[in-house]
């Protein structure tokens, strides 16, 4: 395991777009940078944007922002490689040479949303904790078993800084300045961003069904809990009744009250996400994606998936393969 975090420097960072990255991760990264300047009267962080080859990058929503030559830039305290959408078709070379040059002179490297995902593939995040955005998190770790890929907001261990993306790189931001100038100071940049409060690294990604449902139905939650936790080998609804301690149509009543739904459909509907997710984001076979959520066959599998998403697995990742490739090869669009 890499060494506990020995204090994360922000003074001058470095932003290195990938294309279709997370416009608004990155937003929210440099924001509060920006932000405590101004309240501390002076330009205390600094930070640019990057490229590999120095020209303009697509953001996922197609604007375009410019990028410095990376090879020609800092040097750098911290490098944040700012993920979004397709982060595996990014061309991993010339970008594995650059991070891994940073890490020889200790630059600390950080992630947004995938970008979590490229650090991984070029070996700087082994025996790290690392955080990716949820979208990503069941293939990188099937992908990448030496990381220790967490759904926490962010991680920070050693030199490695690492977030989920969308607007939660605005508390790893908030955290990092209260290090450097105190929690009053991220408490006035919290506010100025109209933030509700700031999230630590330990807060989960995904809302979790209990927000939904307040405290008033902990058996439900608690089956459905369990039911999450057993894709691969489902349990009987028997079983989950005894486990929750209800009768079983007691949990029938519970999950038509409260989700619209019997028990064993929204168990198949996880089981089928889960599946869709597998199938988009990892080479694994279509039959060993079935056995992983529980499926006894592939036809079985085929054909619960095409009733459920309107077609079949085969097709759902061919199509996806080839719009990846379009995106990934699509001409820059100028903001």
């Amino acid at each position: 395991m890499a060494p506990s975090n020995p204090g994360s420097r922000l003074k001058n960072c470095g932003f290195l777009l990938v294309e279709h990255f997370s416009l608004i991760a990155f937003a929210a990264a440099v924001e509060p940078l920006r932000v405590a300047n101004r309240l501390l009267g002076e330009n205390y962080y600094a930070w640019q944007t990057l490229s590999l080859d120095g020209h303009p990058v697509n953001a996922s929503n197609g604007i375009a922002v410019a990028g410095v030559e990376a090879s020609q830039a800092g040097p750098f305290d911290t490098v944040f490689v700012c993920g979004g959408l397709h982060a595996q078709a990014a061309s991993l070379t010339a970008l594995t040479q650059y991070l891994q040059q940073l890490d020889s002179i200790d630059t600390q490297l950080g992630s947004l949303s995938s970008g979590a995902y490229l650090l991984a593939q070029a070996g700087l995040l082994d025996d790290y904790r690392a955080s990716i955005h949820w979208e990503h998190l069941t293939s990188a770790r099937e992908q990448f078993p030496r990381v220790h890929f967490s759904s926490d907001l962010f991680e920070r261990d050693g030199n490695r800084v690492t977030c989920s993306g969308g607007t939660a790189p605005i508390d790893m931001m908030l955290t990092l300045i209260s290090e450097d100038h105190g929690m009053a100071l991220s408490c006035q940049i919290c506010e100025s961003l109209i933030c509700e409060r700031m999230r630590s690294e330990r807060d989960r990604q995904r809302t979790p069904l209990r927000m939904h449902l307040g405290t008033s139905q902990p058996k439900l939650t608690e089956a459905v809990t369990l039911m999450e936790a057993n894709l691969e080998e489902p349990i009987s609804l028997d079983e989950l009744s005894g486990y929750v301690g209800i009768s079983r149509r007691q949990l029938e009543r519970l999950f038509r009250k409260h989700l619209d739904c019997v028990p064993m459909r929204y168990y198949l509907e996880l089981r089928l996400n889960r599946a869709r997710h597998l199938l988009l984001h990892t080479d694994k076979a279509i039959i060993d994606v079935a056995k992983a959520c529980g499926f006894v066959s592939s036809p079985h599998f085929s054909k619960c998936y095409r009733d459920y998403f309107g077609l079949p697995p085969r097709d759902e990742r061919r199509r996806h393969l080839s719009a990846r490739d379009q995106a990934a090869n699509a001409p820059a669009v100028r903001a």
